[in-house]
């Protein structure tokens, strides 16, 4: 049995394995795009270890698409195959692994927090547990789980850039950007604290120093992964916008968001589809893009990953005039909610249903229907998950409906 860079013990007597966890573990933290390449180096060097095989489900599980859970389900086997022989940490992190891939999102949390507790250096773990708090909406212990483990790891520049996160989620401003900025002091490659920041400085409209925050470090970016990568991008985006210089925006798209994307990414497409319905509601043509991007979308409709994204889909399927996909993934959504375990089902069932129907209304230019199946859920919005700066679109979305429907009446009462 041997060690990782963590201090952990490992099931495995293979230095290579051990090795490529270590990178692993890195890639993970820092959002790299080399993580399923050193995963597998491990593997071949022991297919008995069992954690890394878990790596490897939750890897393929965090992609969040149908294509990528079948990937994740023979590692999950192979992992839980060794589980008798495996330590407490292991077999703690592959059951909440497990949880993840059945739905049973609150026993995963539940073996995250237990992980926490007893193991507070395994900080693989504590991300994924921030991942769940964060597309639940569940802000106070999303910043909780992190803090639990800083005393642990006060050498570690990531847990702070996680701790950032979680403070800004919060409101908690100041603290989360003095936490993000001794993140980057530490190691300047830290694309997670340099995203707190951007947070930050949105929140409190400081837009000329985020745009120079953001491009002093944007050359570090080019190591992350396209979902963090072309999401720091979206970031500078939202900047751009506030400037009002929307051709600006427009050619970040082309290049940085869409145009660096991984097309059949979910994350990458609901950041594109974001941005794209931003644009539009400053009034910029932006073209072909819907029906570009919308081509990408037909695996979306029946797989309902997390229903913060399929919100985007439906948007973007009505813009693009799709009828036959979205008809799809309507009562395909109605079929999910009816499905899913009782701690989920209300958020797609009061929250996710209406909502999907209220934007997929303002795409189609229903003014009324937008106003009326949005204005109950605006507050309740933060159960199915996603940022702040994430969030605001469904308000902006909501307001605009009201602008053009006062516009439409009192040109009905000229007319009249």
């Amino acid at each position: 049995m041997l060690k990782d860079a963590q201090g952990l013990e490992v099931t495995t007597d293979a230095k290579e394995t051990i090795a490529a966890i270590n990178r692993f573990i890195e890639q993970a933290l820092s959002y790299g795009k080399d993580a399923e390449a050193v995963i597998f180096q491990g593997i071949a060097a022991d297919p008995t270890c069992a954690l890394i095989h878990a790596y490897a489900a939750a890897h393929y599980l965090s992609q969040e698409n149908a294509v990528a859970c079948f990937q994740a389900t023979p590692h999950l086997q192979a992992a839980q195959q060794h589980l008798p022989k495996v330590t407490k940490r292991e077999r703690l992190y592959i059951q909440a692994i497990a949880a993840w891939a059945t739905g049973a999102i609150d026993r995963a949390i539940a073996l995250h927090e237990a992980l926490a507790q007893e193991f507070p250096r395994d900080l693989i773990s504590i991300q994924q547990g921030q991942y769940h708090y964060f597309y639940l909406g569940d802000k106070e212990r999303l910043l909780k789980i992190a803090q639990k483990v800083l005393k642990a790891n006060r050498e570690n520049h990531y847990v702070y850039g996680m701790v950032a996160f979680g403070l800004e989620q919060c409101h908690r401003l100041m603290e989360a950007e003095t936490m993000a900025r001794m993140a980057t002091t530490m190691n300047r490659h830290d694309p997670w604290a340099h995203h707190a920041i951007a947070h930050v400085m949105e929140t409190q409209g400081r837009v000329d120093e985020g745009i120079a925050w953001m491009e002093s470090h944007a050359d570090t970016w080019e190591f992350c992964n396209s979902m963090l990568y072309t999401h720091n991008w979206w970031h500078m985006g939202l900047y751009y916008l506030e400037q009002g210089d929307e051709e600006k925006v427009l050619r970040l798209y082309d290049t940085h968001v869409w145009g660096r994307a991984q097309k059949t990414s979910p994350k990458d497409q609901v950041g594109a589809i974001a941005l794209l319905l931003r644009l539009e509601l400053h009034e910029v043509d932006v073209g072909e893009r819907w029906q570009e991007l919308s081509a990408y979308l037909f695996p979306r409709l029946h797989e309902h990953a997390l229903p913060f994204q399929d919100l985007h889909y439906v948007y973007a399927l009505a813009k693009a005039e799709r009828t036959e996909w979205l008809t799809q993934m309507q009562f395909s959504m109605l079929r999910h909610a009816a499905s899913v375990n009782p701690y989920l089902n209300q958020n797609w069932t009061l929250v996710a249903i209406p909502a999907a129907i209220g934007m997929i209304a303002h795409a189609k230019g229903d003014w009324s229907t937008a106003i009326a199946e949005l204005k109950p859920v605006l507050p309740l919005l933060h159960k199915i998950g996603g940022s702040h700066a994430q969030r605001v679109l469904f308000e902006q979305v909501y307001r605009d409906a009201l602008l053009r429907s006062e516009k439409q009446s009192r040109v009905y009462c000229t007319i009249a």
